[in-house]
């Protein structure tokens, strides 16, 4: 076999399609990865209970959550970097005399500040998930890994200033994710190839949206999706189709980890 590699990849416009189906290339290439010998994960800004169906489905038991906070290698707990509990109720207070709704999550589950807000209802059902139940204190006495807050593009700037803290990534035109300063993919993979014993060099990664950009800088070879956005490919190594074009196989096979 070749040299042995740690292949990343993220869900939503990677792994994914735009109708959150599992295309079944994808599926057949990443069982041929395990075969010849290579480690697969995920890594995504979404929680752990977000994805176990897709783990399950692909026998994936690595992944990076709540993008870079919360790391788990087969099946054990290795890292986790929860948001000052502090700072978010400041946060939370700011947010409420804006008008502006916030969701929290950790690694069970996820709850809202508000009863409903149709910009939750809205961002929340494109990852086809329901609007979360209503409890405004569920960060109080919970490390919460990442928050969401929801406003129109822009209306996030006063939050990045007033709270350096934390790190705001947009990531649908009503919902910001609110993450440590610091806190990215790359971090999170930097854990879990130390535990591996893997260098940057042998580590690949895909993605496609704004909050990749980080990983596909760090690791040795990182692959942009066809369909990802312009700035996230300009930062990649490697280009290759749209998700809904067999993009990981392609992608794969690009890079030579697959004929």
């Amino acid at each position: 076999m070749e040299k042995r590699s740690m292949i990343f990849f993220d869900i939503d416009g990677t792994l994914l399609d735009h109708d959150k189906k599992l295309p079944a290339s994808t599926k057949e290439a990443i069982r041929a990865l395990k075969e010849a010998g290579h480690e697969v994960a995920i890594a995504t800004g979404r929680a752990p209970f977000m994805f176990p169906e897709l783990r399950k489905e692909l026998e994936i038991e690595s992944f990076i959550s709540f993008n870079g906070q919360y790391v788990v290698f087969n099946g054990e707990v290795i890292y986790k970097n929860p948001l000052k509990r502090d700072v978010l109720q400041s946060l939370t207070d700011a947010a409420l005399q804006s008008g502006h709704p916030l969701v929290y999550m950790d690694h069970e589950t996820m709850k809202a500040s508000v009863e409903h807000h149709p910009h939750i209802e809205e961002s929340i059902g494109t990852l086809k998930f329901v609007h979360p139940e209503h409890d405004p204190h569920y960060f109080k006495d919970r490390e919460i890994y990442q928050s969401l807050l929801f406003c129109t593009g822009g209306e996030e700037t006063p939050y990045k200033e007033g709270f350096k803290d934390f790190h705001f990534i947009r990531w649908h035109q009503y919902s910001t994710d609110v993450l440590p300063f610091g806190g990215s993919k790359a971090r999170g993979i930097e854990r879990a190839i130390e535990k591996m014993g893997f260098t940057k060099d042998q580590v690949y990664a895909f993605g496609d949206g704004l909050n990749d950009m980080e990983m596909l800088q760090y690791v040795g070879n990182g692959i942009a999706m066809g369909n990802a956005h312009d700035s996230v490919k300009k930062v990649a190594k490697h280009v290759t189709k749209n998700v809904d074009e067999d993009g990981i196989l392609h992608g794969l096979q690009l890079v030579g980890l697959l004929k």
